[in-house]
């Protein structure tokens, strides 16, 4: 009888491949096998069985030698549907690019986590062009959040798929980008661990864009542990290097401004009681206002937010042509918006970013992280937002807001899960870093991880 590999982190999976207990062609098959047969296939949109094989055999015969490439060797991995692989064309979550040109090489990340072992099993779903922090795709289909047990309720975007492929125990890592809370939303409406790592830490090359001033790329996982295990390959590591550190050099500032405005009761307790089980842990906690939150939003509202500025100059093109029709109406809609926001709005709001970067780091201790709710609400039954375009708008701006803090102040962020709100669904804790602190914050996300979740 086949073993049963659900709910397997990656240091699990690897104690087993790298022992010799578990082949990486009998785990990959089972992968391949457990996507197929699963009961929702919006979660992936390209499998890859050809290559999976291809690449568990290799692995099976480096362990057989003594050869192995690491702790990662054998372990599948799921790839948002942005990142290029060979012979495949990028959707990027449209029907305008199903019929694109197959990349000719895969994207760097692709290529470095193949350096490291691991077993590219497909691509996911997300929201189209990764513009939306729901994860309802009218293309594809809309992945079901595995945790949901009444109604369907989203997986959050626009990670949409990588969320649920890990959630729902179809492989135990994907990768994502975030550009607004695309990683770290869809952890914590699914209950996973998700790491934003600062932009520009890992290559973006081969990556469709969708706001080159915000993309961040990073893993959704099952534990820090494994987030950090992938960060390093995707750095081109051969092992990792960053330590548990120790709960008595945790330093916390939970901010007052914004961000647990219209928090639903069940996230605010959830999140004040990992807070209080970590202070009696040893870790120091201080709250603080922090104007600067509100004045981010001000910004966008009088010069136009940064991704659709981006999005628009990006898209344009499609936007103002006959693709158009056939893009998702919302995004077409919310791109189109960016024709409104001139050169000088633009620059303004860059000067603002920088100014504002430098004014928050300066009420940030050198070694504190920044902890609030990553979502201010557990995620919301799907069957409202698919046809009422003012419930679409007014909640997803509402579930980016917290996440799109830290993109626009170019922070790193890990999303724990740390309870259950409203309908048994999970609310996550965000922690974040000042940009380039990812060490530190991954290091600090260790120590805490066991102490937020507490299950």
């Amino acid at each position: 009888m086949t073993q049963d590999f659900s709910g397997r982190s990656i240091a699990q999976l690897s104690v087993l491949l790298q022992s010799g207990a578990l082949d990486p062609r009998e785990l990959t098959r089972w992968t391949l096998e457990r996507i197929r047969s699963h009961d929702d296939q919006a979660i992936f949109t390209t499998i890859l069985p050809e290559r999976a094989m291809r690449e568990a055999e290799a692995s099976a015969r480096r362990i057989a030698a003594g050869r192995s490439f690491g702790l990662l060797d054998g372990i599948p991995v799921a790839w948002k549907d942005l990142f290029a692989i060979k012979g495949v064309a990028t959707t990027a979550g449209s029907v305008v690019l199903k019929d694109a040109p197959a990349a000719q090489e895969d994207a760097a990340m692709v290529t470095a986590l193949g350096h490291a072992g691991m077993v590219s099993v497909g691509r996911v779903n997300m929201s189209e062009f990764a513009f939306s922090g729901l994860g309802i795709n009218p293309h594809y289909g809309t992945p079901r959040n595995p945790r949901a047990r009444d109604v369907d309720r989203l997986p959050g975007g626009s990670s949409s798929g990588s969320g649920a492929a890990v959630a729902a125990d179809l492989v135990p890592v994907s990768i994502g980008t975030d550009t607004g809370g695309s990683i770290r939303i869809p952890a914590a409406f699914n209950g996973i661990v998700g790491y934003k790592a600062t932009r520009g830490r890992y290559s973006m090359r081969g990556v469709f864009p969708l706001a080159k001033s915000l993309d961040s790329l990073g893993p959704l996982c099952r534990t820090v542990q494994d987030a950090v295990w992938v960060d390093a390959a995707m750095r081109g590591l051969p092992a990792p290097e960053i330590r548990r550190g120790s709960l008595d050099g945790l330093s916390l500032v939970v901010p007052t401004t914004v961000v647990f405005d219209g928090a639903e009761d069940g996230v605010v307790s959830a999140f004040e009681a990992a807070l209080d089980r970590l202070q009696r842990a040893g870790a120091r906690v201080r709250r603080q206002p922090f104007p600067a939150f509100a004045r981010i939003f001000e910004t966008m509202a009088r010069h136009g937010p940064l991704v659709t500025a981006e999005a628009f100059a990006l898209h344009r093109d499609r936007l103002e042509g006959a693709q158009a029709a056939s893009m998702d109406q919302r995004v077409v809609a919310r791109a189109r918006l960016g024709q409104n926001i001139s050169l000088s709005d633009y620059v303004e709001t860059l000067n603002t970013r920088e100014a504002l970067i430098a004014e928050i780091a300066a009420d940030i201790g050198p070694n504190e992280l920044v902890a609030y709710p990553t979502v201010a609400h557990v995620a919301p039954p799907t069957a409202p937002l698919l046809d009422d375009d003012a419930l679409f708008v007014e909640t997803n701006a509402r579930t980016l807001r917290n996440t799109s803090i830290g993109n626009f102040l170019d922070w790193c962020g890990v999303s724990l899960p740390c309870g259950i709100g409203a309908a048994g669904m999970p609310v996550g804790l965000l922690l974040s870093a000042q940009p380039h602190h990812d060490a530190h914050l991954l290091s600090m996300a260790l120590a805490a991880e066991a102490i937020v979740r507490a299950d």
